[in-house]
């Protein structure tokens, strides 16, 4: 009798796409793919960016160890970002588990087992990063940045265009550096001409994570002319200090920000432009983080996410002088996103009387919830859509906003 494999899929979308292309392939080989509770296998992808995730993986595997030792699965197989960095370690302390994989190779197959609902997929163009921001352990973790050769890529959006997908999302550590390993600079633009040329019966693109000093005028006249790009740019910054910005290495200065800032706006008036930020990196001084919530409140970036600085081993920050104490670090978060909650809600209240398109994602009590082009899935909002026709997951529907919330529409659907 053939093992049931069950698999639980922990961080970013990047481990998500990692963990289809796994399933994809044992599902071809004949191993049936089962909810976990079903499952004689229990596959787990972890992540390890920072120590919240560490702490999620850490404690998923121990739940799936009980269920070990309850007899309801005969083996553990650990793989992903924790598994590679700290595989030795594990061994000693959780000897439970059957197998501790390390990295998995950028995919070149086809083969795809899908975990996201149907109608929107991740594809993912690049592995790795080449910026080595002095916070982050990605490049420690991923090792050599890697591009997806392009006829790779296309051969995947062909069979996405197939299956009619509605939203396609390419992302990777940092997009706007496809290429470069291939051919010594970033052909993000060119693929993107070629991707856009393939997706004929699908909606969306979203593009995730662009790098700001790579962000060029083509690529953002590209975005605005192309009706299939989402006018959404997703900026990580990080911060706006020079000094702190030097210190992350980022290769970025306040001045640059504000100037890549402005060339988005003007180029796309409707984006939607999200950020990150990072609060408590080592060093970091009152006036210097009111210096950042000054920017906030003057650029109110229309999506932000914040982060409190996690000190990560082999990393050039893990031994910075003036570490800041956790209390000032999550005070400082939570101001931050005290201020977005209110930027955003006076965006939102922008919306009010107007009429959006929506991409329906599934059924919420009486209503169905979507997002439109400017709500990338699962980290940013949705609407809520009120409709006398039947709508299903994947339907583009045409909303007049009713209501706002903080980071929510309301509307109902134009027949």
């Amino acid at each position: 009798m053939i093992a049931k494999v069950g698999i639980l899929s922990l961080g970013c979308p990047r481990n998500l796409v990692d963990s289809e292309n796994i399933l994809g392939r044992l599902n071809s080989k004949g191993y049936p793919i089962v909810d976990m509770e079903k499952a004689d296998i229990a596959l787990i992808n972890t992540c390890a960016f920072i120590d919240d995730a560490k702490r999620e993986s850490i404690d998923a595997i121990l739940d799936l160890v009980e269920l070990k030792k309850r007899g309801k699965l005969k083996k553990i197989i650990v793989y992903g970002c924790l598994s590679q960095r700290y595989s030795g370690e594990l061994k000693k302390r959780i000897p439970e588990v059957d197998a501790f994989i390390g990295k998995v190779s950028l995919n070149h197959e086809i083969k795809r087992f899908p975990i996201t609902p149907k109608h929107y997929v991740y594809l993912k163009i690049c592995e790795g990063c080449i910026n080595n921001c002095s916070f982050c352990a990605i490049p420690k973790i991923k090792g050599k940045f890697t591009s997806l050769d392009l006829d790779s890529i296309l051969d995947k959006v062909e069979n996405f265009d197939r299956d009619k997908v509605s939203e396609l999302n390419i992302i990777g550590q940092d997009i706007t550096a496809y290429g470069i390993d291939l051919t010594g600079r970033t052909k993000l633009i060119e693929a993107l001409e070629r991707v856009v040329k393939k997706a004929k019966h699908i909606g969306w693109i979203r593009l995730l994570y662009l790098y700001p000093s790579r962000v060029t005028k083509e690529l953002l006249k590209l975005i605005k002319d192309e009706p299939k790009i989402c006018k959404y740019i997703d900026l990580p910054i990080q911060h706006i200090n020079s000094r702190i910005l030097k210190l992350m290495n980022r290769n970025t200065s306040k001045t640059d920000i504000v100037e890549i800032i402005e060339e988005v706006r003007k180029i796309i008036p409707d984006v939607a432009l999200r950020t990150s930020l990072i609060t408590g990196f080592p060093s970091e001084t009152e006036k210097e983080f009111k210096e950042l919530l000054s920017f906030i409140e003057e650029t109110k970036f229309e999506r932000l996410g914040a982060f409190v600085y996690s000190r990560e081993e082999d990393t050039a920050a893990y031994n910075m002088v003036k570490q800041i104490p956790d209390k000032v670090k999550q005070e400082r978060l939570s101001k931050i996103m005290s201020l977005q909650q209110k930027i955003s809600r006076g965006i939102n209240e922008k919306f009010m009387g107007k009429t959006v398109e929506v991409l329906i994602d599934e059924r919420k009590g009486d209503k169905y919830a979507g997002r439109s082009q400017y709500d990338a899935p699962e980290v940013d909002g949705v609407v809520y859509v009120n409709s006398k026709k039947a709508l299903r997951p994947g339907d583009f529907v045409k909303v007049k906003i009713t209501d706002t919330l903080e980071y929510d529409l309301v509307g109902e659907s134009i027949p």
